[in-house]
């Protein structure tokens, strides 16, 4: 039920009001008398936000309706409102006919392990404790989650001197960050900025491809950079001040390596680039590695006492502020760099960067294909990490092998120290996962096309 960052899929065949019915009913049946509800502006999230609600009071619960409202402003919201848990209900960066839930704990945490199997194992044995026609629980609207938000991101960040930036809120929830920044003193330009749950300008995701209007925009103007979120604006990504879109991997390097303390710790998933141990050595800190996903990275934070945490698709966790992604707060954070270090663009050149290469294959059953991976990769190379897919070390490079958390693919990366052998790491990674995949379709299921181009995209700067 539960991928790497919550519960998605289509509406409709994964994501129906009676699932998330029922997953409101588990929540208050195992205790939570407080739950905090938004959404992110998708058409199907007021429908799911109702049957929620429904599911909560049912059960005794009382919830706090927040409205459409940014991921990480509903999961900080279950702390400020003293509640007992929080659900987002957005499809993140997934297509518009996708929703799904993201489930935070009292502490502002996203639901793992115990948690997690609680609300399963209550709904497959429809183990729910439904209050007596009495003692049904309540419902309240809280407007000010984005103000409080904003208020709080203002008292944390230093305020910035005369500089100017492009906010790209990708017709999301993500507009708090356009307010955050012009109360610490930037300039700021919207795009995008009317909610819009069926994102006409751009994809959810913020890619270089999706962000090109960004980036001209940037580079078109004196702006000194450039901020895209995707619709729960849980996701940061940058553009620098003359319009070059930051590869997540050198964001990754430059915050991990700003805000790392000295004999400190910051965590990275496995897939990210070795430019983040670089930097991060070189500012006198180490680099914890984890499993994909912002549950993963933020959970192994807090466990390890990192000053910071992030992936390169754009989350950044600062674990002594939030122990969730908030890409409001890390644009807020970038600005503030900006003000003390200078233009971004001159600051990313600092980071050395090595090509890295990723690929995404659809497949009809992501888990079936990545097993005959693992064994294909397992029987022929003689040291694997298993921490999450099947990644191979080399001297001068490696390559990763994971299955998606949140969609039905399987996704290639491989790094090395020069173009032409991240080349050969990168073909010898997708090869296996191509022979897998015909291995599979000689039992009659053809499943899979490369969404990407062939030869995958090479990032860098």
């Amino acid at each position: 039920m539960f991928g790497t960052s919550g519960i998605r899929g289509p509406v409709g065949e994964v994501i129906r009001t009676d699932l998330v019915l029922n997953v409101g009913r588990a929540l208050a049946s195992q205790g939570a008398e407080t739950v905090v509800v938004g959404r992110d502006p998708r058409p199907s999230g007021a429908t799911f936000a109702d049957a929620l609600s429904a599911g909560v009071r049912e059960c005794g619960g009382d919830v706090v309706r927040v409205g459409v409202a940014a991921t990480p402003t509903i999961a900080r919201s279950v702390g400020w409102l003293d509640a007992d848990a929080g659900v987002s209900i957005t499809g993140s960066h997934n297509p518009p006919s996708d929703n799904g839930l993201k489930l935070w704990t009292d502490g502002g945490q996203a639901f793992r392990g115990k948690d997690r199997h609680e609300v399963i194992r209550r709904i497959n044995r429809r183990a729910f404790a439904r209050a007596d026609w009495d003692e049904y629980g309540t419902e309240r609207t809280w407007d000010n989650a984005t103000e409080t938000h904003r208020r709080r991101i203002v008292g944390a960040v230093d305020r910035v001197d005369d500089l100017s930036a492009v906010v790209d809120v990708g017709s999301g929830c993500g507009g708090g960050t356009a307010r955050a920044l012009s109360s610490l003193g930037c300039t700021v330009e919207t795009l995008n900025a009317r909610p819009d749950g069926r994102t006409p300008a751009r994809p959810s995701e913020p890619t270089a491809e999706h962000c090109a209007t960004l980036c001209r925009t940037v580079a078109a103007t004196d702006a000194d950079f450039g901020i895209a979120h995707d619709s729960d604006a849980d996701r940061m990504i940058a553009v620098t001040d003359d319009g070059t879109f930051v590869p997540g991997d050198v964001l990754l390097a430059l915050f991990a390596s700003e805000f790392v303390e000295s004999g400190g710790r910051v965590c990275a998933p496995i897939n990210a680039s070795r430019a983040v141990d670089d930097a991060v050595a070189a500012a006198g800190g180490e680099v914890v590695r984890t499993a994909v996903g912002d549950v993963s990275v933020a959970a192994r934070a807090i466990e390890c006492d990192a000053t910071f945490a992030g992936e390169p698709s754009g989350t950044w966790i600062w674990p002594a502020v939030a122990p969730c992604p908030d890409g409001l707060f890390a644009a807020a954070q970038l600005a503030a760099l900006i003000d003390r270090r200078g233009p971004l663009s001159a600051l990313i050149e600092e980071i050395e960067a090595y090509p890295i290469r990723r690929r995404t294959f659809a497949v009809d059953d992501e888990l079936a294909t990545m097993e005959a991976v693992r064994e294909s990769v397992v029987a022929t190379h003689r040291s694997v990490d298993r921490t999450d897919g099947v990644r191979v070390d080399r001297d001068d490079g490696w390559f990763l092998i994971r299955a998606s958390g949140t969609e039905p693919v399987i996704r290639v990366t491989a790094e090395a120290t020069d173009d032409e052998r991240s080349r050969v790491l990168f073909g010898e990674a997708c090869e296996i996962v191509a022979r897998a995949i015909r291995d599979r379709e000689t039992g009659g299921r053809a499943e899979t096309t490369a969404l990407s181009a062939e030869g995958g995209s090479v990032n860098g700067i």
